[in-house]
């Protein structure tokens, strides 16, 4: 049987991951003197040891697995005479898929490895799917398969409020210079999408409420929809607002997850972010 394995980035509620059976390898999150693994610490926690942190003009910071995390899971699911899909968050903005990859060298076909090229609940819908199909018997080269296509119809798109976490954490130097010129001297939104896993600026809007609509309107341009979520850093009204309204505007019949970014993610994302993840419907 396949057993899926992904990285703590994927936003998944524990009592998910325990039904379909799904292992998850923590990132690193680093604060001031301190590191957590990021399973070990709860976003209020996070974002109270960062506003300490800020006080003293520091900023978090984050790292991937490291290659034995890998390598230790990998080990403990084959040696149970399991096959493995690791589906991890994407590679344009962290080394994690890189080291799972080299991690997986040592386990020939035993071990595949996906770049999701997305996050947050866009990985996790890949993973929750994966993992279903491998309750139902999927092979391994099937489960591949299937994430591959499915990396095709997820987007991501989101509205930052501000990027000064994106540009300490060093992670998407090419897009930085026009958020900086965007935010600071035109005092817009930046309205960002998911490209094949790296972010890219699409748009703008004066004031953030404006910056979600005009997403809405782009979230609608993917229906049908077979998937649909939301995703935040410290704004739970705002996003379960925006998720019934998502959800009466679109007309979606299913039900609509919102999730609080967690702390490697929101080290980058910086607080009061809001993000539509979703999947549109295959042919």
């Amino acid at each position: 049987m396949v057993k899926v394995v992904t990285d703590s980035t994927c936003d998944l509620p524990p009592e998910v991951l325990e039904e379909l059976g799904i292992t998850v390898v923590p990132l690193v999150v680093r604060i001031g003197n301190e590191e957590f693994l990021e399973t070990n610490l709860s976003a209020d926690e996070f974002w109270a040891k960062v506003e300490a942190a800020r006080a003293l003009g520091l900023f978090p910071q984050t790292s991937q697995p490291s290659l034995g995390a890998f390598e230790s899971v990998f080990a403990s699911l084959v040696d149970q005479g399991h096959e493995v899909a690791c589906v991890t968050v994407t590679s344009k903005h962290s080394g994690t898929f890189n080291t799972a990859q080299a991690a997986a060298q040592g386990f020939g076909e035993m071990v595949g490895v996906f770049d999701s090229w997305s996050c947050s609940l866009g990985l996790g819908f890949m993973v929750m799917t994966a993992a279903r199909a491998a309750r139902e018997g999927a092979s391994l080269i099937e489960v591949l398969a299937l994430l591959e296509e499915m990396r095709a119809r997820t987007e991501i798109l989101l509205v930052m409020d501000t990027i000064e976490y994106l540009k300490m954490g060093g992670r998407a130097h090419a897009i930085i210079p026009i958020l900086s010129r965007l935010m600071q001297f035109l005092q817009v939104k930046p309205i960002i999408r998911f490209i094949e896993g790296e972010i890219k600026l699409i748009g703008q809007a004066r004031t953030f409420p404006a910056a979600l609509k005009r997403v809405e309107q782009l979230m609608k341009e993917f229906q049908p929809l077979e998937y649909l979520a939301v995703a935040h850093t410290r704004r739970p009204l705002d996003a379960q607002a925006w998720a019934e309204r998502l959800k009466e505007s679109m007309g979606f019949q299913g039900q609509i997850p919102v999730a609080e970014i967690g702390p490697t993610l929101s080290c980058h994302a910086g607080p009061r972010l809001m993000a539509g993840l979703l999947v549109r419907k295959g042919e």
